[in-house]
């Protein structure tokens, strides 16, 4: 799933490529992907992009019109820009194409989803506080504003673990499976310790592993062309999707936990004492 690195790295891509152009055609290809349809996604049809922002994982394309045309990518989704489109026009309902957008120069961009569980969304909204999930977002980890007092406070009350707090959109804004891991590897945390159990000295060195973990994974995509960005997410993660490879920090095997529809890695020996974490999954499968 593109988290906030790879949306951030997008939306400074999609800003110099698309802002002061012209969308002359905005063609969906599944309807699973349309979330609004008043205004239509046709309504941004001969607007010119003023703006290009990012809430979250939420990508805003601003018109001139007075809509926003907004993406979620969700787990499978992604963006690939054309230079031109492809001639012809594309068949609904076959291959991963779900949204196609023209501009007047002939360049453009689809939007693709692997797999079959749809859940790329796109909105067009006059306001993007009217999409549901970024009404619900909480603070960017990334703003100036979001100081380590304010995450502190985030955390004092949370009775969750750290894994799932972290990826929580409602308490912090754009961090997922990947950089969630990440990030307590850095902290050098286990993903099941109770977010509220965090002496201050912990919450420091969390916050700092936050702030630090997302901003090099920024720093590493921006430039870098919208094809280019998966390739580099997975080159830059030291824990995730690397089970079984040799920890970079102290050379300790990665392990996994597996859940119905996700899994998170880990090291021991950075992050859990060198003890194991449960995983009840496999334990039922070898019962």
């Amino acid at each position: 799933m593109p988290e906030l690195p790879e949306v951030e790295a997008l939306k400074d891509f999609l800003a110099e490529h698309l802002a002061g152009r012209r969308v002359v055609r905005v063609l969906p290809l599944a309807i699973s992907v349309l979330k609004t349809y008043d205004p239509p996604v046709t309504a941004v049809e001969g607007s010119e992009v003023t703006a290009v922002r990012r809430y979250g994982k939420f990508l805003d394309l601003e018109t001139g019109g007075g809509l926003h045309l907004v993406t979620h990518l969700a787990r499978a989704g992604w963006l690939q820009w054309k230079d031109p489109l492809p001639d012809g026009m594309p068949r609904p309902g076959k291959g991963p194409l779900a949204l196609r957008v023209a501009l007047e120069t002939g360049e453009g961009f689809d939007l693709i989803e692997a797999g079959t569980q749809k859940r790329l969304a796109v909105y067009v909204v006059h306001d993007p506080q009217e999409v549901p999930g970024i009404a619900r977002l909480g603070p960017d980890p990334l703003a100036d504003a979001f100081d380590e007092s304010r995450f502190a406070a985030l955390l004092k009350d949370e009775r969750r673990q750290l894994k799932g707090a972290l990826r929580d959109q409602s308490l912090i804004a754009g961090v997922g499976n990947a950089y969630s891991d990440e990030i307590l590897h850095a902290a050098k945390m286990s993903p099941f310790k109770l977010a509220a159990a965090l002496t201050p000295q912990e919450t420091t060195r969390l916050y700092e592993a936050l702030r630090t973990t997302l901003t090099e994974a920024v720093a590493r995509s921006r430039g870098l062309a919208a094809g280019r960005l998966k390739a580099e997410k997975k080159s830059g993660l030291r824990v995730h999707g690397r089970t079984g490879e040799a920890c970079p920090v102290c050379g300790d095997t990665i392990r996994e936990v597996s859940f119905s529809d996700s899994s998170l890695q880990y090291c021991p020996t950075c992050q859990t004492g060198g003890r194991p974490l449960a995983d009840r999954r496999m334990s039922r499968l070898l019962k």
